[in-house]
């Protein structure tokens, strides 16, 4: 049959409220004849679930799932505590689980309610024999009971006939979640990949397994009435792939910038420059973290605020004592702080906890302000809104900006400037960052090929924000992305 006339049978066929709701033309309708032959392509769906009490264990699964589209894969991404939208028990596809572990050895609040039930002693050992998962568990070992909401889901999941598809991983807050999180994230994918495959042809032999003879007389009926014999028909409205983001033209390795001037080769690796193999190597970056936040500075007269913004009642103290608790060749630093609190109205008793926020250095926020040319800009006041096309899951404005601040408050008391940068913040600087030989050297930092330049020139040195915009002159990041990071 030529396209034509599988045109008439697919308009003669479809229901006619399909063809009421939207106007066909028959150009369309020789598209939708196309996906007889050439069926578009539907990305396979994993179920994504997390628990977490301050964000982190949230933060990271909602990076897995930007990532997921890089790999052909569709992430429903689901809070533990919205029970209504998934279903364990009848789970058809793979489920990866993102915890943190509060308090001692606490599950967080939103895992609660998940834990309890799958500790119900009335469960079945096979409740739990069609699921197949992974863990990631986040944890410090500053404290009693590591990681144990991780081990407390992944141990009950076993008991109840759950099955592994990736080994768990344990990551340690204690000396950076980055070293665990990130190989595990890596290796994750192909995990992922042929599990859905596994589980989608064993659902298909299981539905082939219990058709009915009915149902094999009602597609005869069908193939009759129609002309089409062993076509399989998929109807949908065909849609041109968005043109891709334009690549950044990077230099395939440090020795072709090299070759572009006469800059000798490096003699040994440092922050910003590159040794062989890794300067000569193909490099495997992260995916690029969809952009969700537009930052703007509005000179507008307002109060200025001065301290943190606290719903709860809060005191300025001095730190009247700082002592080194470890040795100094210990993996972990631990220090004992000393806070003056004589003269302080704070009611209190043993064993109460307090909340210690601390301002960032106004020296280096100068520099920060310098560095991006905003310094004349600092007392303005930042406005917030989401993308309206962003693709970035579960997208939402950051609590921790006060609506009206300024840029020296943002600055000052709502970013942490100090924390050692992601990989993922990396890969963002390189599409702000203008000189070749530094977007290649940001792209080595970031990738797969150079974690071991990644841990000796940024984790284990502290680096921080500061450090690399001094360190990448041609870097000039937007306020979004240091607000969105």
């Amino acid at each position: 049959m030529n396209i034509r006339g599988l045109t008439h049978v697919l308009y003669r066929n479809t229901p006619r409220n399909v063809l009421q709701s939207k106007i066909y033309s028959p150009c369309m309708l020789h598209a939708f004849a196309w996906t007889c032959v050439m069926p578009s392509e539907v990305k396979s769906r994993f179920l994504l679930l997390y628990g977490s009490q301050r964000g982190q264990a949230q933060s990271i699964a909602e990076e897995i799932a930007d990532q997921a589209a890089e790999h052909g894969l569709v992430a429903d991404l689901f809070c533990l505590t919205n029970k209504e939208k998934y279903n364990l028990e009848k789970e058809t596809v793979p489920v990866v689980f993102v915890v943190s572990t509060t308090g001692d050895g606490e599950p967080p609040d939103t895992a609660l309610s998940f834990v309890k039930t799958i500790k119900e002693k009335t469960l079945p050992r096979n409740h739990f024999a069609r699921l197949n998962y992974a863990v990631l568990g986040l944890g410090d070992t500053n404290y009693a009971n590591f990681c144990n909401c991780g081990k407390t889901i992944d141990g009950r999941l076993q008991e109840l006939g759950a099955k592994h598809f990736y080994s768990t991983g344990h990551a340690d807050d204690g000396v950076g979640l980055e070293i665990v999180v990130d190989p595990w994230i890596e290796g994750v994918w192909e995990a992922l990949k042929k599990t859905v495959a596994e589980m989608a042809t064993q659902g298909q032999q299981d539905t082939d397994s219990g058709r009915s003879l009915h149902n094999t007389d009602l597609s005869a009926a069908s193939q009759e009435s129609t002309g089409v014999s062993g076509l399989d028909v998929s109807l949908g409205l065909l849609k041109l792939k968005d043109s891709p983001a334009e690549a950044s033209e990077l230099p395939k390795s440090t020795s072709e910038v090299e070759t572009r001037g006469t800059q000798p080769a490096p003699l040994e690796a440092s922050l910003t420059q590159s040794l062989l193999p890794l300067s000569e190597s193909a490099l495997n970056v992260p995916a690029l973290p969809p952009p969700f936040l537009r930052v703007s500075l509005e000179d507008a007269p307002a109060q200025e605020l001065s301290g943190p913004v606290l719903q709860e009642h809060h005191q300025e103290v001095s730190i009247s004592k700082a002592v080194q608790l470890t040795r100094d060749d210990s993996v972990k630093t631990a220090i004992m702080l000393e806070l003056d609190i004589s003269g302080k109205d704070i009611p209190y008793h043993p064993g109460d906890s307090f909340d210690v926020l601390c301002p960032n250095n106004s020296s280096e926020v100068q520099r920060i302000l310098q560095r991006l040319r905003l310094e004349q800009q600092s007392h303005h006041h930042v406005q917030l809104e989401l993308k309206k096309d962003t693709k970035k899951k579960a997208a939402q404005l950051p609590g921790h900006v006060p609506e009206g601040c300024t840029l020296l408050y943002l600055l000052t008391w709502c970013l942490e400037i100090r924390s050692v940068p992601k990989k993922a913040f990396l890969r963002a600087l390189v599409e702000c960052t203008e000189a070749a030989p530094e977007k290649r050297r940001l792209q080595e930092l970031c990738s797969k090929q150079g974690s071991s330049d990644y841990n000796r020139f940024i984790r284990d040195t502290s680096v921080c924000l500061l450090d690399l915009l001094l360190a990448f002159p041609s870097c000039n990041p937007p306020l979004s992305l240091l607000v969105g990071q």
